[in-house]
């Protein structure tokens, strides 16, 4: 079988979660089969609330027997699967696009499983069974990681790949430095609790793994649903849910997770999205300071993709790709990164920390206005949520298309337009709403942002 690098390209084109170059050069990853088709038809919201019932009913029945008899629980969830062939990632694959708001209200589903008190700690869980003994030789080789897991400071998550997502890894790989093995491992573990119920309804989920380069918060993952089902990081598949222990919860992933890398290098390892824009970054002279981690603390780019580019009027983007139009192209781009506030779908962290601040995006209507690399243009960001289902919206106009770009050093949000400052007019600020633009108009609302330089 053809092996590539982490992730599968597809995979890469709509997700921007990609492992740390540091990563990339020791391990590397089966490429995956091909997923399922979609599904032909939606169920109605009685059809997904009865299918999700039966459904983590039938799992945690089948785990609480098997419990019973003497069966381990990780052991059990894995063989329910195997031997039904109806893992969790089909399951969602039918319903998760109903079940979202239904699901973020109910927290008794978050309980499925076995309904006996649990009496293992979820490290206790994970060394005992028989598909997860790689990662307990794993987890064993830091004593610190065994305490926390062992240990009832907080009710965690972990990620556990099971032993067949080892395997992908090929014999000839080099082997892992221990710094990065330990930031893989971290990388799979959430210091908050989150049963199925809350991932189905979570767009990314804060990890052990803190870095200095993301911000005030903690690495995060992001939790997907497409044709795989259910995903983390939209490559690896949850195929084992709710192995609950006495401090916190296990789901089973059929892929390991790897930290990923900037901003600017997941730019750059999408030449299909990212073109033109790692093109006017590099013309610009912007991409180099992007990536430098060292003056700045965390981010937001809002990535025009190539086919937001298309849509300018072709006066106007041969104009800011002309060596007369470079200092407009770079005024124009800079209003499209913020430096040290990190703007996830579902979380924010600020550009400093503030005690007892909650970095959860409230549901319902945000509005946030986010300070760009031009000196007093922010831009008017306003976030709606309703269960899963989240909208952004950037100046009232732009939609963000694919959220969540997570990265090292931040977030790319893929947006729809190019973002276009706005211009007063008779003391009023008029933003762009995807009007006719001219190459004239277009200067005249960036004539007083060259000079104005951030990053």
């Amino acid at each position: 079988m053809k092996i590539t690098y982490i992730l599968p390209l597809a995979a890469l084109s709509s997700a921007f979660v990609l492992p740390d170059e540091q990563v990339i050069s020791q391990i590397a990853i089966e490429s995956h089969s091909s997923a399922d088709s979609a599904f032909d038809k939606l169920p109605s919201k009685a059809q997904v609330i009865e299918k999700f019932e039966n459904t983590f009913d039938k799992v945690g029945k089948t785990v609480e027997k098997s419990v019973k008899c003497s069966k381990h629980a990780i052991d059990a969830a894995i063989d329910y699967a195997a031997e039904t062939g109806n893992d969790v990632s089909k399951q969602v694959q039918q319903t998760g696009f109903d079940v979202g708001s239904w699901l973020d209200s109910n927290t008794n589903l978050g309980h499925y499983g076995s309904h006996d008190k649990p009496n293992q700690t979820v490290y206790e869980l994970i060394a005992s069974s028989k598909y997860t003994t790689k990662l307990a030789a794993a987890i064993n080789e830091f004593p610190d990681l065994v305490v926390l897991l062992n240990g009832t400071l907080a009710d965690y998550t972990v990620f556990a790949p099971v032993d067949s997502a080892f395997e992908k890894i090929p014999e000839d790989a080099p082997k892992p430095s221990k710094e990065t093995l330990e930031k893989v491992l971290l990388y799979h573990v959430s210091p908050e609790y989150y049963p199925a119920a809350k991932v189905l309804v979570t767009h990314t989920v804060p990890t052990a793994l803190t870095v200095d380069t993301v911000g005030i918060g903690p690495q995060r993952l992001s939790t997907n649903i497409g044709l795989k089902g259910l995903t983390v990081n939209y490559y690896s598949r949850i195929i084992a849910i709710n192995i609950f222990g006495t401090n916190g919860v296990i789901h089973g992933i059929d892929s390991l997770l790897v930290p990923p890398p900037n901003v600017a290098d997941v730019i750059s390892f999408l030449p299909a999205e990212f073109s033109t824009l790692e093109l006017g970054l590099t013309k610009t002279g912007l991409f180099a300071p992007l990536n430098d981690t060292s003056n700045h603390y965390g981010g937001t780019v809002f990535a025009p993709s190539n086919f937001a580019f298309q849509k300018l009027p072709t006066k106007i983007t041969a104009f800011l790709f002309s060596s007369y139009g470079t200092k407009y192209l770079k005024a124009l781009l800079q209003y499209h990164i913020v430096a040290n506030q990190t703007l996830y779908s579902d979380a924010y962290y600020a550009a400093e920390s503030v005690d007892d601040a909650d970095d959860k995006i409230p549901k319902g209507i945000f509005h946030i206005d986010l300070p760009t690399l031009l000196e007093d243009k922010s831009l008017a960001v306003d976030v709606a949520r309703y269960g899963r289902l989240i909208e952004i919206k950037v100046n009232a106009f732009a939609r963000v298309d694919i959220q969540d770009g997570i990265a090292a050093d931040g977030v790319i949000q893929v947006v729809s337009d190019v973002l276009i400052p706005p211009k007063r007019i008779d003391r009023m600020v008029q933003h762009w709403q995807g009007e006719v633009l001219t190459v004239e108009d277009l200067k005249e609302r960036l004539e007083p942002l060259i000079e104005n330089v951030g990053l």
